[in-house]
């Protein structure tokens, strides 16, 4: 199972919309086949592996870090796969949360007499392997990340000179691994404006679909100029609302931008459409990059799931300092957004990330 989670984990950025899976087939102590899933070559892991096993997945036995599907999509169901090429025991990491699944794959399994064992031992890394899929198999909507880099006193920006980075080569390094394994970038007008950004994923690793880059723009300042704009690829869209000059979104949906429009409270884009709408799409993850403005939006409206801060051993004081998050904030400490299941990154020799669960109870709209 070890080697399968392995094989799985070969597919980052590669299997979306699907999950990750690895699969082993063996006979005793040797190993006859071995799969993993990827967008591009369609087939599953578990097909893949029988396909190298041949004859031999007769009365083998199967290890696979994901409950086999018992549906048809873009394949047929690799429970029934299994079960026409006469394997003994099926030992799996994970059961499927998808609705579709759920158990079937299981079910259809044992109703031909194979053997299916549900290792738990394996549960907790075959879940956090394919985190995003669970999270939209059983809420409908992706996993939302917000990632900040952070002095040790909360604050994302000096008052006057911004140049240089507040983390280290080494916590960027491992940021992009992060955006990596993104379906979705999202930031606002004001990071643009201030950084010019590319929102790309830098790390040189294939992918199955192009990351999306989203910028939440509520009267289109965005310069026509802008790195972001002057990459366009059909993968960046611009949020914004109906008070943005029908001009000039003429302009940039002439150089290949898609503009909509999601109207929101106070005149700005309502995130959790624009996350509604990336959930239609069928994309897992998303991960907020943007300033102190946007952070509290997304945070205050409910949509964010995580979050990934980066701390440098640094301080910078002073109250003209932008801190993580601004906006109104909570006004009492029993309001405060909760955060559980907390862990902690070394990024040696001085720099850690904090990486926890916003609490859906302390969710105002969530």
């Amino acid at each position: 199972m070890a080697e399968a989670l392995g094989l799985a984990r070969q597919g980052v950025a590669l299997t979306s919309p699907n999950p990750m899976v690895g699969c082993v087939i063996a006979r005793g102590d040797v190993v006859v086949g071995r799969g993993f899933h990827t967008w591009d070559r369609v087939k599953h892991a578990e097909v893949l592996a029988l396909e190298e096993a041949g004859d031999q997945a007769r009365g083998a036995d199967v290890y696979v870090t994901l409950e086999p599907c018992s549906h048809t999509g873009r394949t047929g169901p690799c429970a029934d796969a299994l079960i026409a090429a006469g394997v003994a025991r099926v030992f799996a990491a994970s059961g499927d949360p998808n609705p579709q699944v759920d158990g079937e794959g299981f079910r259809r399994l044992r109703a031909a007499g194979i053997e299916v064992f549900l290792l738990e031992e394996f549960e907790e890394a075959a879940a956090a392997l394919n985190e995003p899929f669970f999270h939209f198999a059983k809420t409908g909507k992706p996993l939302v990340t917000l990632k900040c880099a952070v002095t040790l006193d909360g604050k994302i920006s000096a008052p006057v000179d911004n140049t240089g980075w507040i983390t280290s080569i080494r916590a960027r390094a491992h940021v992009q691994t992060l955006r990596h394994a993104a379906d979705v970038m999202v930031t606002g007008s004001g990071t643009v404006l201030a950084d010019n950004p590319l929102l790309t994923d830098r790390s040189g690793l294939p992918r199955s679909r192009k990351l999306l880059r989203v910028v939440l723009d509520s009267t289109l300042r965005i310069p026509l100029h802008s790195r972001l704009v002057e990459s366009v690829d059909g993968d960046l869209l611009i949020a914004t609302t109906s008070a943005a000059s029908p001009e000039r979104r003429a302009a940039l949906e002439a150089r290949g931008v898609e503009v909509r429009v999601f109207d929101g409270p106070r005149g700005r884009v309502d995130i959790r459409d624009v996350v509604a709408e990336l959930a239609a799409r069928k994309y897992l993850s998303v991960m907020i990059e943007a300033g102190s403005m946007v952070n509290w939006a997304a945070l205050d409206s409910g949509v964010v799931d995580k979050v990934f801060l980066y701390y440098a051993p640094k301080i910078l004081g002073g109250l003209q300092s932008l801190p993580l998050a601004g906006g109104a904030g909570r006004q009492r400490r029993t309001d405060a957004l909760v955060l559980e299941r907390t862990k902690l990154h070394e990024i040696p020799p001085d720099e850690f990330a904090v990486e926890a669960w916003v609490k859906a109870e302390s969710r105002r709209d969530g």
